[in-house]
């Protein structure tokens, strides 16, 4: 057995059993010892930034770590903006990551470079196998760290000669990972006070957003009368019907002060201090007024679970107590002239139930995704990072980890741009992804942000510098040649039959949504 076939099978003692691949030569020992393996699921990515955006995606939705092959230092690079997406999403990933042989290193070779630095700059845990005998052993350090502090990134960087050469077996048990941190019952006794008081907010983030623990939140605030607030960039949110009311925060800051305007107090459950995006001349950085106190109850990577329930008992939440919830109410769907706002109508009229929803459509968003709130109920991942180029790929992974779900992905023409490689991926796995794509021909939101920033008017530089046209993306062509069916609609009838086909077919598609109007 060599230290390649070792790693293989601690990974699939240690329950991973997923591997988002782009490999190249120093991974073909690790490539052959995956071929050994059939139970364990390869999804070749023709982009690095595939890989790791698709092992976010399924963790959000699968709640436990996939692994990522990657090629050398470039590769590593190739895949960074999407860990950055993935390390503020709270996701768990494991990337394996090949270098020369170790007797190779001494020389400068084309594709050598410095992996231990660009990991070092978004892992939260890096280590280099020194030899065969110890890949088993950190794969399964690897795995455990992955799982650890909520979900953390974890990048075992693997010359090329410990993948060859003779190991011993695998690590087969499962590492229990260390329990989180906790706050003390005098902070939880004093957050339960403080929600009781006037205009106090309760945000919350990571596992609070969905689920169970969504519902216990909508309880403390119904004990309580706080309001509830989530971040902007979210990894993933409850939404529709049944879903906990709450008060997400927008994304520019003068509206985004004014939802803020009032509050008492702002106690955090599971995320971090809201924030602007970027600083903007004459603005301040953060929301919350100025006498508004900020407390830290739990941090992202903390014990939410434990918190909120210890919160609940603190405030009296018993099993009578119910939560302030989102109806059932669908929209009919619209007609004539297409817009955003009635494509957000038709959208939510037509999401299936259990559905996963993907959005990357930035400012298109801004308009379709509110009518979702009392559509029937359905997940939401978001963009978590801003590094763009997350959509396709995020709703790959979330395709593969949950395959009995229809997942419906928003996003931009210049965002899918990005990656629109991992259409390819789709097609491939036949993923039951359907595929939205906003052709407002630019990127909008430099639009928007160049007046944020005080500029009121531009010329020809920056029009080029913000418009994708001239050529226009085809964006039917760019599905077919990936070997995706798509159709472009230039009016709501024609939006709502190819959405009504997508939802129904079992494979990916993808609709060309031309919007010259963003209202």
């Amino acid at each position: 057995m060599n230290g390649a076939e070792s790693l293989v099978k601690t990974f699939l003692h240690c329950g991973v059993d997923t591997v988002f691949a782009n490999p190249g030569t120093s991974e073909m020992h690790f490539v052959a010892a995956l071929d050994d393996h059939p139970e364990m699921n390869c999804v070749l990515c023709l982009f690095e930034g595939g890989t790791t955006g698709a092992a976010d995606g399924y963790y959000r939705m699968k709640r436990d770590v996939a692994g990522t092959l990657l090629h050398l230092a470039p590769g590593f690079g190739n895949a960074f903006a999407n860990l950055h997406n993935a390390r503020k999403s709270g996701s768990g990933i494991v990337n394996v990551v090949g270098d020369h042989a170790t007797h190779h290193l001494r020389y400068e070779s084309p594709l050598k470079g410095d992996i231990v630095g660009i990991s070092q700059a978004v892992s939260h845990w890096t280590r280099v196998s020194g030899d065969a005998t110890s890949v088993a052993g950190d794969g399964a350090a690897a795995i455990q760290a992955a799982r650890s502090q909520n979900g953390q990134i974890a990048t075992l960087i693997l010359p090329a000669d410990t993948a060859w050469e003779t190991a011993n077996g695998p690590v087969t048990t499962i590492l229990p990972t260390q329990r989180c941190h906790r706050p003390s019952i005098d902070d939880i006794e004093a957050a339960a006070a403080r929600l009781t008081t006037q205009q106090a907010a309760l945000m919350i983030g990571g596992a609070a957003l969905f689920g169970p623990l969504r519902e216990l939140v909508g309880k403390i605030a119904a004990e309580t009368g706080c309001r509830v607030l989530a971040d902007t960039l979210i990894p993933r949110i409850s939404k529709g019907a049944g879903a906990t009311k709450l008060d997400q925060l927008v994304y520019p800051i003068t509206p985004k002060i004014a939802q803020l305007d009032g509050t008492s107090s702002i106690t955090l459950l599971g995320t971090d201090r809201p924030v602007a995006f970027f600083a903007y001349p004459g603005k301040p950085s953060v929301p919350e007024p100025s006498d508004c106190p900020v407390i830290d109850l739990c941090s992202p990577t903390d014990d939410i679970d434990w918190t909120l329930q210890s919160l609940a008992d603190a405030v009296g939440v018993s099993s009578t107590t119910s939560a302030n919830t989102y109806p059932l109410e669908l929209p009919s769907i619209p007609s004539g002239q297409l817009t955003l706002a009635k494509v957000g109508q038709t959208l939510a009229a037509l999401i299936p139930e259990n559905a996963i929803l993907c959005n990357e459509s930035v400012t298109s968003g801004f308009h379709v995704i509110p009518p979702t709130a009392t559509a029937r109920p359905h997940d939401l991942l978001a963009g978590t990072g801003g590094a763009i180029g997350l959509c396709l790929p995020c709703a790959t992974g979330a395709a593969i980890a949950c395959p009995d779900r229809k997942v419906i992905a928003l996003t931009g023409d210049g965002s899918a741009m990005y990656t629109l490689q991992s259409l390819w991926t789709m097609a491939r796995e036949n993923l039951d992804i359907t595929v939205i794509v906003f052709a407002n021909r630019g990127y909008q939101i430099l639009r928007d942000e160049l007046t944020n920033v005080g500029v009121e008017s531009f010329g020809r530089n920056a029009q080029a510098m913000f418009d994708v046209e001239n050529p226009t993306l085809d964006w039917l062509s760019l599905a077919k040649g990936h070997g995706v069916p798509g159709t472009r609609v230039e009016e709501i009838e024609g939006f709502a039959k190819a959405l009504s086909a997508g939802i129904s077919s079992d494979g990916p598609s993808l609709i060309e949504v031309v919007c010259p109007s963003l209202a």
